[in-house]
């Protein structure tokens, strides 16, 4: 008899619905096992030899959701539907043209049609109101043109497109900054995109001065080059150019501008964008300003990065027990072989576009990760916001990280360094240069086979796929909720859910009351979700998606200051989550906690 995986109803629901392959009519995939062997046997393809082998080992880390690939991945390895296999782009630079603003429109949709999020920087467009010479007319703004994305992006999902996820950045002095930030204030506005705001460290260094912030733009885009200039570096530029000052504005009172928003609207989010490149081991060639819909993967023009996740409840050994374990040898060990399997991804992968090709096979770039962190520390018995539960996960993502770079290594040996590597230049990125000296005297010897190894995703519908383990990195929402999900035909199947460890409990110790290690994420501070991330940081050269969940309510004048101690922290960006009007929850649960950039309708994997 064979085994059975799927523990829970939502869990064959999403493999079925998502993931099981399917030629119109005929089902090709008569069970998760066939999907198994058919994402290893197609990435098992593209070795040069010893396919079997490989095929072997990649269904050996698939099998029993120990590893688990990013959802285009898993949809689209070995058909022979014309897809991506990337979650994540970033799209290019939107030139300040009618026709590049179309040019560039056209792009995401054939990005998303595929498949891909895709992440924006709006910065390069005309403030409102400034007169563009070209056209003889005045510019409406980049928040006005936001509004054609998003409609775009509506159309595809109403055409049966699986993914509708963008984000838009922009940067902390552009002139319609203070739009931006309430741009989704309207229950109707927007809906399609997260939103995310370029924080510069002259920013933060301005706020906490209370000093005025000069709002700009590049001179010789608008009319009026008279007038009090500063030099910046812009996208689309080359080379920091003459930006003339269009206002000035409190920094202070902008910050506070966007620390009510976020409050009331839980957007926009920021990304410390200074420290995201600084941090970044490609410093020496690109420049970003923009990341994937979830924040985890920032990524320069046509930059391209696919995703998977260790689940880690899978190397828990005694749960429950006094002496519970993670057994890091073969964790060590599924991350090795995942890293392979993911190298071999970017080789198989068909791109939308030309570019994000060239991008993806010059840095070949993965963002390896985790999920199940939670259940994986209630199984171990540390309770998620403590000193001991923190160091247990930067231990394990520590291991993740080391073993991930170890095995690049290796793939570098056999098959060559990623085409834009420079070893002088890569050695001294600062991500680098703290890893332990045997990983940094493989890349002096042998190089890297990949640019960026780690990422953390929220991981949403795949971790429901792996029996609804927690997701990513969040605490536990709830031991149990309502989850809505969304049919083939569009209709909604409401399902009823308990988290897997709480299932765990139950049927090791029957109604034995649950010990104080089983928490939830309403019932963590905002302080020490913002902890955990921290801890983790080191560990993950692109970046983490984390939502800090912040009870209703909570008070403001606590609230306000959480993104300068996500700053101070060290964090590459941060979002917060207070249930609101507009954004509602995704989750029907007693602690109406949730995750607002994944919706039924746009999940992130």
């Amino acid at each position: 008899m064979s085994q059975e995986f799927f523990l829970t109803e939502i869990s064959r629901h999403i493999w079925d619905t998502k993931y099981r392959h399917r030629e119109a009519d005929r089902v090709v995939d008569r069970e998760v096992t066939d999907t198994w062997q058919r994402i290893a046997r197609g990435l098992a393809a593209v070795e040069p030899e010893n396919q079997e082998q490989w095929a072997d080992r990649f269904y050996g880390i698939l099998e029993g959701f120990r590893f688990l690939p990013g959802g285009r991945i898993q949809a689209g390895t070995g058909t022979a539907h014309r897809v991506t296999l990337f979650n994540c782009f970033v799209m290019g630079v939107i030139e300040d043209s009618m026709d590049g603003i179309f040019d560039g429109l056209k792009e995401g949709a054939l990005t998303m049609q595929q498949g891909g999020g895709v992440g924006y920087d709006f910065s390069t467009l005309r403030p409102r109101g400034t007169y563009a010479r070209a056209a003889g007319a005045v510019a409406s703004g980049p928040v006005s043109f936001m509004r054609i994305w998003d409609a775009m992006c509506g159309t595809l999902l109403s055409t049966g497109a699986r993914r509708g996820a963008m984000m838009a950045t922009l940067r902390c002095d552009h002139p319609d900054i203070v739009e931006f930030i309430e741009a989704k204030q309207d229950r109707m506005a927007l809906r399609n995109f997260n939103l995310s705001i370029q924080v510069t460290d002259e920013f933060m260094e301005a706020v906490r001065a209370d000093s005025e912030w000069p709002l700009v733009f590049p001179a010789e885009s608008i009319q009026g080059r008279e007038g009090e200039t500063v030099i910046r570096e812009w996208p689309g530029y080359a080379q920091a150019l003459p930006c003339k000052i269009v206002a000035r504005v409190p920094a202070r009172e902008l910050w506070q501008r966007l620390m009510r928003a976020t409050y009331e609207y839980a957007e926009p989010g920021v990304l410390f964008v200074d420290r995201i490149n600084r941090m970044n081991n490609l410093w020496y060639r690109e420049h970003i300003t923009a990341t994937n819909p979830c924040g985890e993967i920032p990524l320069p023009p046509y930059g391209a990065c696919n995703l998977g996740s260790v689940n880690l409840t899978q190397f828990i050994q005694r749960p429950f027990a006094d002496d519970a374990r993670v057994d890091l040898t073969a964790l060590t060990s599924t991350v090795a072989t995942a890293v392979r399997l993911m190298d071999n991804v970017t080789t198989a992968s068909r791109f939308p576009l030309p570019a994000q090709r060239d991008q993806a096979h010059h840095s070949r770039r993965i963002g390896l990760g985790v999920t199940g962190l939670a259940d994986s520390l209630i199984l171990l018995g540390l309770r998620y916001d403590s000193d001991a539960g923190r160091a247990q996960a930067a231990r394990i993502m520590r291991t993740v990280c080391h073993s991930a770079y170890r095995a690049s290594i290796e793939l570098a040996r056999e098959r060559g360094s990623f085409p834009a590597f420079e070893k002088e230049q890569y050695l001294q990125g600062r991500f680098v240069q703290a890893l332990p000296e045997d990983i940094r005297e493989g890349i002096a010897r042998n190089g890297i086979r990949n640019s960026h190894l780690t990422a953390i995703a929220p991981t949403g519908t795949i971790s429901l796929l792996a029996n609804n383990i927690s997701s990513g990195i969040e605490p536990v929402y709830d031991w149990s909720y309502q989850r809505a999900v969304r049919e083939a035909d569009g209709s909604l199947v409401h399902y009823k859910l308990t988290d897997f460890a709480r299932q765990r409990w139950s049927e090791a110790h029957g109604d034995t009351p649950v010990p104080d290690t089983f928490v939830r994420a309403w019932e963590i501070t905002p302080e020490a979700h913002l902890d955990m991330q921290a801890a983790l940081q080191p560990f993950v050269d692109s970046a983490i998606s984390k939502t800090i969940n912040v009870p209703p309510d909570y008070d403001y004048e606590a609230f306000r200051s959480l993104y300068e101690t996500a700053y101070d922290k060290g964090l590459k960006g941060c979002t917060t989550f207070r249930e609101n009007p507009v954004t509602g929850a995704v989750l029907e649960t007693t602690a109406a906690a949730t995750h607002h950039c994944c919706t039924i309708d746009r999940e992130a994997d």
